[in-house]
């Protein structure tokens, strides 16, 4: 390879035995038997044990002595094979060994903050030693199946005949359902560029530019709440193409998906992904990306329960419920109820079926017959209902029923469930204005047939906007766009959003649009959400590499930081500190 190594560590085999070679890593461990000294050397391939004998090299045995954990050294010796009780069958090198010659330390170290191989770690002091934290296996696995997947998804696009775009980071801010992160232009004062959330109005330019099928690996930036499938920097694959169908779009997706699990060696789902609407959805399942590994659907009591002597059920806009293959105590119940209520019910009711099938409920006595015979559940089980507004149900069972697919051991973890949600709303009334808003972002463009709608009823107004779900995580968000500038200024004035507003914010995008714009639609898809269920992880923290807390900060370099007084008055910023 070079001067410094002829092989890495983790690729000493059998059929080196004989010869000479040079390796070079980190010292995971030395071991001294008061003669021999055994070396552990460790880099991103694996280990190979190297033996320091001071009667074969007397100035390597000396250096050996000096040797701590996680020293960068060099050695050069002939590899050997092991005794047949040395062999170790859990690590590739295990057949052979390093008998050393030479022994150089390269870099020492102190000692470190924490052990590689303790899992328990609290995560401020992984990440204000991300550096050292990159060297275990976990971590060294995660980057690497991060960039293989890319290659694939790279690999995918070309073959489909997108092309790799650039598009800048600073730009004008969009409403895109976060808050821009904003940069202070020194030359023009009380000026400023924003981050970009996504490349969405440069890549439906791309189309107005005749590029046709687009695409890159772009960074994106949103100032919001971090979770645990949130950061305020991330990637995702931008694609957008011109004259295509939704189907299109969708198996363009597709392609990249099963790319990247044969890129890994896996299995992957079968093609075309089902397909779901976002009513039935939300019907089923309480939820916009449903986990479909498990069962557990929600059923609808509302027509049921119109007439009912149950004035909770009678008296409400939704009555719905599920049906858990549990028989739960009183004790159980309450801490059911007491889940819902953080989830905003009012309360839970239900019908406990025990091993005899006989009911156990506060409200049995209120119900009919038919109502009984209606909700009637396996000996065994518990029916829990929630009444209350449409949104408020479908949120609260939404919930219950992801909690009880994980407490009651539901969930299939050895599936993968791909699917689709299409024909989402095109406009979701806001909750603290009550104006109509977006649903996906303000370019997406109505169903076919819905045009009409956005003024005379727009809560009835669907949308040609997709959503791809795998495992319950929504890994990425699409649409048919708007292409024709009447649509996009009747879709701002159902927001509200003035003519002349609409002009101030986006008078150069309503212009291409008269401009000769085509047909154009496309997809994001989350890069660390895709690599995180990859790679078995449920944070995707841990599949990048410098990543930020939860509050927000970067323990590493301790940003974000103050700044002088004399960089505030050349960028014409005052700051205000909050009130405590």
């Amino acid at each position: 390879m070079n001067a410094w190594r002829d092989l890495y560590a983790g690729g000493v085999r059998p059929d080196h035995v004989g010869q000479e070679l040079t390796v070079a890593g980190w010292v995971a461990r030395r071991r001294d038997h008061g003669g021999l000294i055994f070396i552990d050397l460790r880099d991103h391939t694996g280990i190979v044990q190297l033996v320091v004998n001071p009667e074969r090299a007397p100035e390597a045995a000396q250096t050996a002595h000096d040797i701590r954990s996680e020293f960068v050294v060099r050695a050069q010796g002939e590899v050997v094979r092991r005794a047949p009780d040395a062999v170790n069958p859990n690590i590739p090198t295990g057949e052979v060994e390093l008998q050393v010659n030479e022994l150089e330390i390269v870099s020492r170290s102190e000692p470190l903050p924490f052990q590689l191989d303790d899992e328990g770690v609290e995560e401020p002091l992984r990440l204000r030693y991300r550096y050292l934290d990159l060297r275990r296996d976990r971590m060294q696995g995660n980057l690497r199946l991060s960039a293989t997947v890319i290659g694939a998804i790279r690999r995918s696009m070309d073959e489909q005949g997108f092309i790799d775009v650039w598009t800048p980071s600073m730009t004008l801010g969009t409403p895109e359902g976060a808050r821009d992160f904003l940069i202070p232009m020194r030359l023009q004062p009380g000026r400023f560029y924003a981050l970009a959330q996504s490349p969405q109005l440069f890549k439906q330019l791309f189309m107005v530019g005749a590029i046709d099928r687009y695409y890159q690996i772009a960074t994106c930036w949103r100032d919001e709440d971090l979770r645990a499938d949130r950061q305020f920097e991330f990637r995702q694959l931008d694609l957008e193409l011109a004259f295509p169908t939704r189907e299109e779009v969708l198996d363009v997706l597709e392609q990249v998906v099963v790319a990247s699990f044969e890129t890994l060696g896996r299995t992957p789902p079968s093609r075309p992904f089902p397909r779901m609407s976002y009513a039935d959805a939300m019907l089923r399942y309480g939820s916009d990306k449903p986990d479909l590994r498990f069962g557990l659907e929600i059923q609808d009591a509302t027509a049921l329960t119109r007439d009912s002597q149950f004035g909770v059920f009678a008296n409400t806009d939704t009555v719905r419920y599920l049906v858990a293959p549990k028989s739960f105590s009183r004790g159980e119940l309450q801490k059911l109820e007491d889940f819902a209520k953080e989830w905003g019910a009012k309360g839970l009711a239900y019908l406990v079926y025990d091993e005899n099938g006989e009911v156990r409920s506060p409200i049995a006595k209120f119900l009919t017959g038919g109502e009984l015979d209606a909700f009637r559940a396996p000996p065994g089980s518990t029916v829990l209902f929630v009444a209350d507004s449409t949104p408020m149900v479908e949120r609260v069972l939404g919930a219950l029923r992801l909690h009880l697919g994980q407490e009651l051991g539901l969930v299939d973890e050895s599936r993968d469930e791909f699917h689709w949600v299409l024909d989402f709303p095109l406009f979701l009334k806001d909750e603290d204005t009550g104006q109509w808003t977006f649903v996906h972002h303000p370019f997406t463009s109505p169903a076919p047939g819905h045009d009409d709608l956005i003024e005379t009823d727009p809560g009835a107004a669907l949308s040609q906007h997709y959503d791809l779900i795998w495992n319950g995580w929504e890994l990425g968000s699409g649409s048919i766009r708007i292409h024709r500038q009447e649509i996009q200024e009747r879709v701002f004035r159902a927001m509200g959003m003035s003519d002349e507003e609409a002009r101030a914010k986006f008078g150069w995008f309503l212009e291409a649009l008269r401009l000769g714009a085509p047909p154009h639609g496309g997809f994001a898809l989350g890069i660390e959400r895709f690599v995180a269920l990859l790679a078995g992880e449920s944070n995707i923290r841990e599949v990048i590499a410098f990543p930020k807390t939860a509050s927000g900060s970067d323990p590493l370099t301790g940003a974000p930081a103050p700044t002088t007084q004399e960089r505030l008055d050349e960028l014409g910023i005052s700051v205000k500190t909050p009130k405590a």
